[in-house]
């Protein structure tokens, strides 16, 4: 990007911000163009990095300086030259405000995970998806960086657990405030067996009452219990069946209610498939079935009716083979995120049945309660949203094959 370009995206966001008479059409361009600019800013900044590189020692201390951020921050500023380096079409593209710092955070951490050796054939084979890139938000780049990062690999993902177990590390630290933090990395089979645990622990230690103290938002309320669960399972209270998890098998059936060609695995980290069989020999394995929008077949009660106004856990096991997140269109909040929301609020006589409930996160929870959002559901899960501003946004029935 020439620097009149720069100057004019500059004049366009100021002439945006100061008409207060503008549409929104002309504010999405601003955005665009801010994004553009920050792009550009970026790019400006990684290669003062890499300039800066080759004159210092510990260049990262002068950025952290500089930029007025933390050594961390300055590591990870590096880390983004270095990619950029190795990947001058990706440079240029961020320069030209094609695309993101996200785009490009997407590249390092996938060089992560692959020996020096490999890296190289990475950064060969992102120079050829600069089109993709530019085409794909940050989440679905990071994606098909992913996909090739497990096809340079070239196994059966064994020696890559092998590579993470080495890597498991735990560390603890006491910050300004005085609290006293642990940090820890794991392997993905320990992992889920640790989360497993945890979610056991919360189940049986707070379904009654929570401690006191406790956030109403649900993602601190779910930590705030966790931190709890983690200090009770250490002086040997709750947890249930040690080292026992729940896998749940989501299969998609075609449209004459068969079995589809896709069946889902839902574990949240990448397991080789061996291990998975093993682990599942020793696991609550649950299969949910669905179909267009609708849950064929889950175990457990499903229709609870105006007995409680908590979901179950069959209630979510199988709103989790409907949905990878938050139903709201746009939103990439995970389902262990959000809240199951009663579609006719509890308090307008809903019910906590199956097709009452649908997966919210925080964020836009508070938007259906308190700003006017007005969310309806079809038979087959169609989803119409109505906005205060008359805008109206629909989905047909959610989509959860497996990738």
């Amino acid at each position: 990007m020439e620097i009149t370009s720069v100057v004019e995206r500059v004049r366009h966001i100021a002439a945006v911000r100061g008409d207060a008479s503008v549409d929104a059409v002309a504010v999405e361009s601003a955005l665009v163009a801010a994004r553009e600019l920050a792009a550009w800013t970026e790019a400006q900044h990684a290669g003062l990095v890499t300039q800066l590189s080759s004159m210092v020692s510990f260049p990262e201390a002068t950025i952290a300086s500089a930029a007025k951020t933390t050594l961390a921050g300055a590591a990870k500023s590096k880390e983004r030259s270095e990619t950029l380096v190795e990947t001058p079409r990706l440079a240029g593209s961020l320069a030209d405000g094609a695309v993101t710092s996200g785009h490009i955070d997407a590249v390092t951490r996938g060089a992560r995970q692959l020996p020096d050796a490999d890296r190289a054939t990475l950064y060969e084979r992102m120079e050829s998806l600069i089109e993709v890139a530019e085409a794909a938000t940050v989440d679905q780049f990071a994606k098909r960086v992913a996909l090739e990062v497990r096809r340079i690999q070239r196994d059966d993902g064994l020696d890559r657990l092998e590579r993470q177990r080495r890597d498991t590390r735990l560390s603890s630290w006491v910050d300004g405030e005085g609290m006293w933090n642990l940090r820890g990395r794991f392997d993905p089979v320990t992992g889920v067996k640790l989360a497993s645990k945890l979610d056991t622990a919360v189940e049986a230690l707070f379904a009654a009452a929570v401690p006191d103290g406790c956030p109403t938002d649900s993602i601190e309320k779910q930590r705030f219990l966790q931190a709890h669960a983690l200090v009770r399972l250490l002086e040997g209270v709750g947890g249930g069946r040690p080292g026992r998890q729940e896998f749940v098998v989501v299969v998609d059936a075609d449209a004459e209610g068969q079995p589809g060609p896709v069946a889902e695995w839902s574990i949240p980290v990448e397991i080789p498939a061996r291990v998975v069989a093993e682990l599942a020999g020793d696991a609550d394995v649950h299969a949910v079935v669905v179909r267009n929008g609708v849950v064929l077949h889950a175990p457990g009660e499903l229709d609870l009716g105006r007995t409680t106004r908590l979901a179950n856990r069959a209630q979510r096991r199988a709103l989790r083979g409907l949905y990878r997140g938050c139903a709201i269109p746009g939103c990439s909040v995970a389902f262990d995120r959000c809240e199951l929301h009663h579609v006719l609020w509890w308090r307008h006589g809903g019910c906590t049945d199956l097709d009452n409930l649908l997966p919210i996160c925080t964020k836009h929870h508070a938007k259906i309660h308190h700003d006017g959002w007005i969310i309806e559901l079809g038979y087959s899960r169609e989803l119409t949203l109505r906005l205060p501003d008359g805008t109206v946004r629909a989905t047909g029935p959610p989509g959860r094959r497996a990738a």
